[in-house]
């Protein structure tokens, strides 16, 4: 008999929330979480294991922004609803300002709840305030919660962006990361990176789920009329279009994108600018944040005088986005996201679906965005003449322009909601669930991922059904993969779930209970041991033909680079030799810096003896150079057929198995075959 179907509480206070159209830039934080709380419901609720997701929102009556949001309920489909909750104050208030109401609305929401004839199983609170809320009605009702941050403030204040009130922002999410029983990241970096910078941060609580692309209404319907839209502003209405989206907001660095477009005489030759920054009645409307950026805008038009080349339209609906987005692609334009930082990213999604080439912000999750739909570039926006260069060169360059937009339409495709609404359902349902009474094991077997268990779907088929058949033999990886990818990777290719995750090139170990991960804290703090990274990290970076992986690729106990040459790796191994670390080089450019007991090898032992299982019963099969610690000390060591030259000094001992099929078939080949040997 299945589970019953969820009933899904989703908590969104800031903004001006309603059901499409939306009216996005209405406020300064009407934005794209709108997008997102909207698109998730409206998924979740196509679903046959929901039986319905309501929007919970504050009540406004504010005759300025329109009637509709003092509707006290308003159903948007037969399982979708928006609520919005009263309190004594109505009036408006940013993000920032509901602090003061926030218990009121609590105290609303649990009366709210104190009268329905049922329960939600799950609340989805977006953003630290509406987590805070999500928390004092679990502690009333014991009903768990899921959190996504959207836009972390930690970034914020690493990118010197000026903020009074960062260290109150600072506190509640760290408090929401703590309390969460869940956590909802939309990129990798936000999972791997920003959230993990919060002391409150588990990454086995931390789930990376990229939302789908867009929401239902983006399919452009008048063209004509958004020409009319634009038109007033352009001398060439025809030239290619540089297209920008955002909120009037400093963070989005929308005046640092006219400076560098103003000051590129080539660039306005070339192109428009148009700059949709929200909706505004006048430079004197809409909050103060927004009205200074604006302000802004109008000032570094007429101090370059771009009167002529660039758009900022007053009003537009969200026909007029769509339409703008085909007339982007249409002129041969692109879409630019400059902002100093940026969480995720959803116009640039949006983007792709329409087939428009981009160049967005290095900084945050719009690098693996661009990284995962191939449709264009990141560049830092910080340096407007690299910035303005890499828009430049989609602009002249056609077969690349067709490539990324070609590619973009194509992958957006994968950017589902409906596979994020599948992936949600499943990791709430974890919450629940019972850990099934398991074998105790008196074998353990630990591979490798990438090219191990991957590249072959034929062979990766046939793992599962060998290890059912093995009921006593503890499945595990050991992976330089982080737990979020190694998890991901695993899912995508089908594999079976490991009891044992060995993460980071040994450096992380995590254990399955149930649905659940709990961190091997204790492994830590033995690794811990000598561990001091800045002791090293600034002189091996500086050295030649060495260079630092990006800072999602770092952890708590693994350095990571690129090196370009084996004289670098030696010039490493110097480097460090008078420190308790160990050096890890694979994959002919990877190179991983690990405290002296860490190490695939290390965590291999540490595994087998906390399962209780003798030497001569672990298995351990790898590919390549970061596995070498690992399958030099097991005594039954599996190199798959499509192993590196990393690997060669272990063929002919007695200890390895050498596969004839490559990837997971060599995995069940070898242990075939030391079933053989033993039988034997």
């Amino acid at each position: 008999m299945g589970a019953a179907p969820l009933l899904i509480l989703s908590i969104a206070l800031g903004g001006c929330l309603k059901g499409p159209p939306v009216e996005f830039g209405l406020t300064a934080d009407t934005g794209g979480h709108i997008t997102y709380a909207l698109g998730a419901a409206q998924a979740l609720a196509l679903r046959d294991d929901v039986t319905g997701v309501e929007i919970i929102t504050r009540l406004i009556d504010d005759p300025a922004l329109g009637a509709a949001y003092a509707v006290p309920y308003e159903p948007i489909d037969a399982k979708l609803a928006v609520r919005r909750i009263a309190t004594a104050n109505r009036a408006y208030l940013s993000k920032e300002a509901n602090a003061a109401d926030r218990g009121a609305f609590a105290e609303a929401l649990i009366a709210h709840l104190a009268s329905v004839p049922r329960l939600p199983d799950v609340i989805h609170a977006h953003f630290a305030d509406a987590a805070e809320v999500a928390r004092k009605v679990r502690d009333r009702f014991g009903i768990p919660f899921v959190y996504t941050a959207h836009s972390l403030g930690i970034d914020k204040l690493h990118s010197g962006i000026d903020d009074p009130g960062m260290t109150c922002r600072l506190a509640e999410e760290a408090d929401a990361i703590g309390a969460a029983d869940l956590i909802v990241a939309s990129s990798r970096d936000e999972a791997e990176r920003q959230l993990m910078l919060y002391p409150t941060a588990c990454p086995t609580r931390i789930h990376c789920l990229p939302p789908g692309a867009g929401i239902a209404e983006t399919s452009p319907t008048d063209l004509d009329g958004t020409r009319r839209l634009i038109a007033p502003f352009l001398r060439d209405p025809e030239k290619p279009m540089i297209l920008a989206i955002a909120r009037a907001v400093a963070k989005k660095n929308l005046a640092g994108l006219v400076d560098l477009y103003g000051a590129d005489t080539d660039l306005r030759a070339r192109a428009n600018l148009v700059i949709v920054a929200g909706l505004r009645d006048g430079p004197d409307s809409g909050e103060p944040e927004q009205r200074a950026v604006i302000s802004s805008l109008l000032a570094r038009m007429d101090t370059h005088d771009l009167y002529g080349s660039m758009a900022l339209p007053k009003r537009h609906s969200r026909a007029d986005i769509a339409a703008l987005y085909a007339l982007a692609r249409a002129s041969g334009g692109v879409f630019v996201n400059p902002a100093l930082v940026e969480p995720y990213g959803l116009t640039l999604t949006e983007a792709a679906l329409h087939g428009v080439p981009v160049v967005a912000t290095c900084h945050g999750g719009p690098a693996d965005i661009v990284a995962t739909l191939h449709h264009g570039r990141i560049a830092d926006p910080r340096d407007p003449q690299a910035f303005a260069n890499a828009i430049r060169a989609l602009l002249d360059d056609e077969i690349e322009w067709a490539r990324c937009s070609a590619e973009g339409a194509i992958r957006s495709k994968t950017l589902d909601w409906h596979g994020y609404a599948a992936r949600f359902v499943e990791v709430v349902r974890s919450l629940r669930s019972v850990p099934a009474a398991v074998t105790a094991p008196t074998r353990l077997l630990l591979c490798d991922i990438d090219n191990t268990l991957t590249g072959c779907t034929a062979g990766a088929a046939d793992v599962a059904p060998f290890l059912a058949s093995q009921p006593t033999l503890a499945f595990g990886v050991a992976t330089g993969r982080s737990l979020q990818e190694a998890e991901r990777l695993l899912r995508e290719w089908r594999q079976p779930t490991p009891r044992v995750l060995i993460t980071s090139v040994g450096s992380e170990i995590y254990w399955r209970d149930g649905a659940r991960l709990r961190p091997d804290t204790a492994y830590a703090e033995w690794i811990d041991e000598g561990w001091n990274p800045d002791a090293f990290d600034a002189a091996v970076g500086a050295l030649a033909g060495v260079e630092r992986q990006p800072a999602v690729e770092q952890r708590r106990y693994k350095r990571s680079y690129f090196v370009e040459a084996r004289g670098a790796i030696a010039a490493v191994r110097d480097a460090v030799a008078h420190l308790p670390v160990r050096v890890i080089h694979s994959h002919g450019r990877l190179l991983d810096i690990l405290p002296a007991r860490a190490g695939k090898g290390a965590a291999m032992k540490w595994v087998a003896k906390a399962l209780g299982i003798a030497a001569e019963h672990v298995y351990a099969a790898g590919d390549s150079g970061n596995d070498l610690d690992m399958l030099s000390q097991v005594r039954n060591g599996i190199l798959v057929a499509n192993h590196s030259a990393e690997l060669k000094p272990l063929i002919g001992r007695p200890t390895i198995y050498v596969s004839r099929r490559p990837h997971a078939g060599g995995v069940v080949e070898g242990m075939r075959a030391f079933a053989g040997q033993a039988a034997a």
